[in-house]
């Protein structure tokens, strides 16, 4: 086989004028850009007002210059550490994409053969194609005849023969004709045969580079945690301006009126002193600012990025490569999966699983037949194959020919020693005639055929029994009642026959042929996804199998995969979907549970559908045409063998594909959210009481129990060493038996109010019996400005804050549930208490912390200690979360 090909000057000039093949990469973000993008976070741009707010103050002399730099390290931590995981885990994306296009091809460059880069390769260039390669271009076949795969493009798993252009044949100008017998395509594999191409179409205008061109364009939608998020911020910063201008307007109120014993004389008189009011609005201008910060939750983006962070790295142990956060955090609200059949439910590749002899008896595996049989068996698969074993005992390995011969030359591994035979002629397999035929010579003079049931079984009139001896073929009924059997259990089926004739004319010998046995061979189910499955529908979530197998195969896949659990169940072919207008569609949508003989226009319009229902989808995908698809859904699931083009359009990268790893991503996904829900309620319920002991205080004559620093402690590094705490959670499976959170339910819960409202309550209740009763302040040392009242108050507020996180982040009644499973949210809490008893004593008049005796230390703590029986209580009125 020879093509000269171009020349190096022709390709030179090739490249110029039509450039060479490389697709154009997506733009990747820089770390900058990613940093900017992240500063648009909704709680971020809170977070910034504040900053900007308390800014103005310190440039009037209003608070302090470290209050505004708190603020700051805030946003920038949060900022940085979330910008930093994702910008991580995107350049190991990168890696394993150059990784997987350093692909070389076979090209014929001044007469000779060369392997050069699939980037190099110019318009005109003829390409060696061989079984395995790649091809690199879109372009006709000029000499040689192939097979080739063409499922990543148009999902179509049969074999589509490719043949030369006839010389004189004018070729069609067709952009997408995968059924043209003498076109190939970039992205396709060849499975059998030999061939010269053409490239006709290269790079960015062939139809592997425009798929991946046309997802650039296409933008993502608002996942549901930034929509729970957005929601969040507005009814916070809501909650913050109200309470500020209360607050505001309550020191106003107790200045003017009360301070003035509402004696309308000393009240006009106040008001004729402008210096006064102008001083004491300022100070109500600022206690409003301090009230809107405080109602902030400073750490929680920090925490989401934290959190993020802890289970991208764990997710990455898993074989989990998360590229975007927020396809992890989306994981976890999925309420249907759309997921390929082929190397994520099923092993991805082919098994001989049984042998069923002429009489019907079954074997699992060569070593359980008789010497005789196992003889006859090994040498009909290993003298009637195109694969053949390479390397030492132990170590051996099938190679070469198709996945089916592999898979059946694979089942005879451990068969009796090979007999002593030479192999005269062949007639090779191809998909029209339906089998294969071998002639031996030597130990064993036959001819050996192997083939399709029905071409092979009607001319059988005996079999070999056990020993190897010629027997009479029973009533053919049975031995097709086996076949049926094991066709309903998605076992595709291969006849072994032999005859005593010779092969003549490269045709199969007449006469009486004896039958060896029929094998069975299928793509096994993963045993792990079947548990998988079950546990990804306990949490919730609605699984379709989308595969191009039959209807009556996918069934037997489906019901073994666990998919077809009850009566309602809907299995529709592709072309009974495309006949069901799109409301049609949507009502049928909840039992839908297999998609067969799909086309790859079907999972987009699937996507579609269930989105258009606010459902949150997820899809999986390995090749270039699910790639509209992936990009689509909600969460896009790439297989890690897939193409480029479809790693680029997802979201998560299933590295091992593996249904089970989707399991796994859903339970992260859970995890993050339920952490964060956690941290929501920590926060909150110091951030109310906080506020309502601000706006209480005024009312009753009271200056602020809570000084401005020691807001800024309570907001900033309570709330910033806490993140760090509840960022380390455990991924608990019992997360998997939640339903699955609908994508505009606010992210706050009832349950989480009434954890946040009991807090809160309680809080407040104690501050105002620790601050206004003569039993508590007779407990502290006397002090005319009440220090040591006002420091054991700070320290309450504190300790109740750190009892509350037990509460916090177990709905459990056993607050130390799993608590050793994240040590490191006892190092964190510990680190807190120790910092504000040495705060307590050394603190002085930044923090207004004066010391404390131990008997005052045991009011403080005790009070602080009555939140806990106090959460215990509303869980058990409410009933402890399962699990």
């Amino acid at each position: 086989m020879q093509k000269h090909g171009l020349s190096a000057s022709q390709a030179l000039e090739s490249k110029a004028q039509y450039g060479d093949n490389r697709i154009t990469e997506q733009k990747t973000v820089g770390f900058w850009s990613k940093f900017k993008d992240n500063l648009g976070d909704p709680m971020i741009k809170i977070l910034c007002v504040a900053l900007i707010i308390n800014v103005v103050f310190v440039f009037l002399g209003q608070t302090e210059w470290y209050e505004s730099v708190g603020i700051a390290m805030a946003v920038l931590l949060a900022t940085f550490v979330s910008t930093f995981s994702e910008y991580r885990n995107e350049n190991a994306f990168q890696k394993l994409q150059e990784e997987a296009s350093r692909i070389t091809c076979k090209v014929y460059r001044d007469n000779e053969i060369s392997e050069i880069s699939i980037n190099d390769i110019v318009f005109g260039d003829c390409i060696l194609l061989q079984p395995g390669d790649k091809i690199p271009a879109d372009g006709v076949i000029i000499e040689g005849n192939i097979s080739v795969d063409q499922s990543a493009l148009n999902g179509e798993t049969a074999e589509a023969k490719k043949s030369a252009l006839p010389e004189n044949r004018p070729e069609q100008e067709t952009f997408m004709d995968f059924l043209n017998e003498y076109k190939v395509f970039r992205g396709s594999v060849v499975y059998t045969g030999n061939a010269v191409m053409r490239a006709d179409t290269i790079g960015d205008k062939s139809v592997y580079g425009k798929i991946a061109g046309e997802l650039q364009a296409e933008e993502d939608r608002d996942t549901p945690l930034k929509i729970k998020l957005r929601d969040l911020a507005h009814g916070i910063s809501k909650f913050g301006y109200i309470g500020g201008i209360l607050i505001a307007v309550a020191l106003l109120f107790q200045r003017i009126v009360i301070h003035n014993s509402f004696d309308p004389v000393q009240i006009g008189n106040y008001c004729a002193n402008w210096m006064t009011v102008a001083n004491d609005a300022t100070q109500a201008l600022m206690l409003a600012v301090i009230i809107i910060v405080m109602a902030v939750p400073e750490g929680l983006p920090l925490m989401i990025a934290i959190v993020s962070a802890l289970n991208m790295g764990k997710m990455l142990k898993d074989n989990v490569l998360v590229r975007k956060i927020a396809g992890i955090e989306t994981a976890g609200s999925l309420n249907i999966l759309f997921s390929d059949k082929t190397g994520t439910i099923t092993r991805g590749q082919l098994e001989a699983v049984l042998f069923v002899d002429g009489s019907g008896r079954e074997y699992r595996s060569c070593e359980e037949i008789a010497d005789g049989l196992g003889r006859l068996l090994a040498l009909s698969i290993r003298h009637n194959t195109n694969a053949v074993f390479s390397g030492e005992n132990g170590r051996m390995k099938v190679i070469g020919g198709n996945a089916t011969e592999r898979a059946i030359l694979n089942f005879s591994r451990h068969n009796a020693g090979a007999a002593a035979v030479a192999t005269l002629e062949s007639i090779p397999f191809n998909s029209e005639n339906k089998y294969s035929a071998s002639r031996v010579e030597g130990e064993y003079n036959l001819t050996l055929i192997k083939g399709a049931p029905e071409k092979i079984l009607s001319r059988c009139k005996f079999y070999y029994d056990g020993q190897g001896e010629r027997s009479a073929l029973p009533d053919g009924g049975l031995l097709a009642a086996r076949i049926d059997a094991l066709a309903a259990r998605a076992i595709r089926i291969l006849a072994l026959a032999t005859s005593a004739e010779k092969i003549s004319d490269g045709a199969l010998p007449g006469g009486e042929w004896t039958l060896v046995g029929v094998i069975g061979i299928r793509d096994e189910i993963r045993p792990e996804s079947v548990s998988a499955i079950r546990e990804v529908q306990n949490a919730g979530v609605q699984v379709v199998m989308i595969t191009g197998d039959r209807k009556d195969t996918a069934v037997a896949i489906a019901r073994e995969a666990g998919l077809l659990n009850d009566a309602a169940s809907v299995i529709l072919a592709s072309d009974e979907l495309a006949k069901l207008p799109d409301a049609a569609l949507k009502k049928l949508l909840p039992d839908i549970r297999v998609i067969a003989r799909a086309l790859p226009g079907d999972k987009s319009r699937l996507v579609r559908a269930a989105q258009e229902l606010n459902l949150v989808v997820g899809m999986t995908g390995d090749g270039v045409n699910d790639s509209p698809a992936l990009k689509a859904a909600d969460v896009g699931f790439a297989m890690g063998s897939g193409t480029e083009v479809a790693k680029e359009a997802s979201d998560i990268i299933i590295l091992d594909d593996n249904f089970g790893s989707i399991d796994k991503a859903i339970l992260y996904g859970r995890t993050i959210f339920n952490s964060i829900r956690k941290f929501i309620i920590f926060q909150l319920t110091i951030n109310v009481s906080a506020v309502l002991i601000s706006f209480v205080s005024p009312l009753l004559g009271m200056a602020n129990p809570l000084s401005i620093t020691q807001i800024l402690w309570v907001n900033l590094v309570m709330d910033t060493l806490a993140a760090l705490a509840f960022g380390g959670e455990p991924a608990l499976q019992r997360f998997m038996l939640e339903k699955p959170k609908n994508r505009n339910e606010n992210i706050v819960s009832k349950r989480m109010w009434t954890s946040i409202g009991t807090g809160s309550a309680l809080t407040f209740g104690i501050s105002l019996f620790f601050l206004l009763s003569g039993c508590a302040q007779a407990v502290f040392r006397p002090d005319a400005q009440n220090r040591y009242l006002l420091t054991g108050y700070f320290a309450f507020f504190i300790f109740a804050a750190v009892f509350n996180a037990f509460n916090t982040r177990t709905e459990q009644k056993n607050i130390f549930d799993n608590i050793l499973k994240n040590k490191g949210f006892i190092y964190i809490i510990c680190t807190i208490a120790a910092i504000q008893v040495l705060m307590t004593y050394w603190g002085g008049t930044i923090l207004r912390c004066y010391g404390l005796t131990w008997r005052e230390w045991l009011f403080v703590l005790g009070s602080a200690l009555i939140i806990v029986p106090a959460d215990l209580l509303r869980k058990a009125l409410l009933g402890g979360r399962r699990g």
